[in-house]
């Protein structure tokens, strides 16, 4: 089995990051980089099909500037055979990287596509459902187990009302929740392995992929500042306040 799995390159989650003086975009000058949290799962349960003797190959997949590759070699630290990145400064929409996708699923032909369920930057949550759309492929989100049994894959996803199970035919599209599985640490040895694998670079236009934008970002701004609370002594004097200051009660 050959499994497809995407690595995002966000800003670390433990960044607080900021906008930019002009409100164009978030400002990501000197901000510490890493895979996608989600991603890094999806790429942990890659590794432990092909630990079980399930997958045959691992192929990492990016989509970004050349940076990316750093997030690249970190999958193949943790255990992805060989990387692809699409390179592209520009901040491409969750439609443009599922078409990238398409197009390196015809080339490649994979039996599984592992991603995570959304991204910590755009948090979208729609990367995984075009692909599955645009491929024709079966498709399971917020996987919080998967069994594979022969072509058929079996998941229990994470749904508002507990859990639901689903079973599919491969190939098949699966995004990854976080209760999926515990990533593991790249260790030194394959963290100087990963430098010899390979990865292939490639664009959107030669994927023959239109990028062209959908949507226009006009302002990115961070929340208002909250005001401190107040603490009171008693139910009486929090009445008083919801109904003469707040005035939310009457």
């Amino acid at each position: 089995m050959k499994i497809l799995v995407a690595v995002k390159r966000v800003a670390d989650y433990n960044v607080k990051v900021r906008a930019k003086s002009d409100n164009t975009g978030p400002d990501l000058a000197n901000v510490k980089m890493a895979i996608n949290p989600f991603c890094e799962i999806a790429v942990e349960e890659a590794v432990r099909m092909k630990e079980n003797g399930i997958a045959s190959e691992i192929i990492a997949v990016s989509v970004g500037p050349q940076s990316a590759q750093e997030q690249v070699r970190t999958a193949l630290a943790l255990g992805a055979d060989r990387g692809i990145l699409v390179q592209t400064d520009t901040d491409l929409e969750p439609l443009a990287i599922a078409k990238c996708f398409k197009a390196i699923c015809d080339n490649e032909k994979p039996d599984m596509v592992l991603l995570g369920k959304q991204a910590i930057d755009g948090d979208n949550n729609q990367t995984g459902q075009m692909i599955a759309a645009l491929t024709g492929w079966s498709q399971a989100t917020f996987a919080s187990e998967i069994t594979i049994d022969g072509d058929a894959v079996t998941v229990i996803r994470e749904v508002d009302a507990g859990l639901q199970t689903v079973k599919l035919k491969l190939p098949a599209v699966i995004t990854a929740d976080l209760r999926l599985n515990e990533p593991r640490y790249a260790s030194l040895p394959n963290i100087m392995k990963a430098k010899k694998k390979t990865i292939d670079n490639t664009t959107p236009e030669e994927l023959g992929v239109d990028t062209s934008p959908r949507v226009t970002l006009l302002k990115a701004a961070p929340p208002a500042e909250r005001q401190a609370g107040v603490k009171v002594e008693d139910v009486a004097e929090l009445i008083d306040k919801l109904k003469n200051e707040a005035k939310v009660i009457s």
